[in-house]
């Protein structure tokens, strides 16, 4: 569970309409969504080099691993920022990169809907299963993730474009379920 102390703090800072900065890039708002999935814990914030912006993303999927094998989904997501610079906030062990996907020349990503297995009480989790982005000419691009489990709503809108991420990740437990990446949220930068 994420501390009651860095929940507070985001919920201030969410709130209170200023800019915040994860290192030496400045941020204007932080897009989530409802649907994450309860495991694990947030890892540290990625962000673009100043002055740059998310152009495409990939995936980190392991592929179903049928019976009796433990399936944990996707287990990064890595932002292709533009110039070339790659970021990713924590990623599992497990599964290959996807090959990028691109929002079209000129677009940025700007919002994100996350397709989550709801959690059971006996049986194998897998957490989050796929992603998809909203470019800022309205272009959707889904990644290449598995079926399991439902997308929810999209997250709000950043009025520029993407410019990092952070990860909520549980970490190999070495007992019979891992689910890897179970929530995540990005952040939106002005410049």
């Amino acid at each position: 569970m994420e501390p009651v102390g860095a929940k507070l703090l985001l919920l201030w800072a969410m709130c209170c309409g200023h800019t915040r900065a994860v290192g030496s890039r400045s941020y204007t708002q932080v897009i989530e969504v409802t649907n994450g999935g309860p495991a694990g814990d947030w890892a540290w914030p990625e962000m673009c080099p100043d002055g740059f912006f998310t152009i495409g993303f990939s995936i980190k999927v392991e592929p179903p691993q049928g019976i009796p094998g433990d399936d944990t989904a996707v287990n990064g997501i890595r932002l292709h920022c533009s110039r070339g610079h790659k970021v990713e906030s924590e990623s599992g062990r497990w599964g290959a990169w996807s090959e990028p996907l691109w929002c079209p020349h000129g677009s940025f990503l700007v919002a994100f809907s996350l397709r989550v297995e709801a959690p059971t009480t006996l049986g194998d989790n897998t957490g989050a299963n796929n992603v998809r982005f909203r470019c800022s000419d309205g272009k959707e691009l889904e990644g290449p993730g598995l079926a399991w489990g439902d997308f929810g709503s999209w997250s709000e809108t950043c009025p520029k474009g993407i410019c990092g991420l952070q990860t909520k990740i549980q970490r190999p437990r070495g007992l019979p379920d891992d689910t890897a990446v179970n929530d995540v949220r990005f952040f939106c930068c002005s410049s």
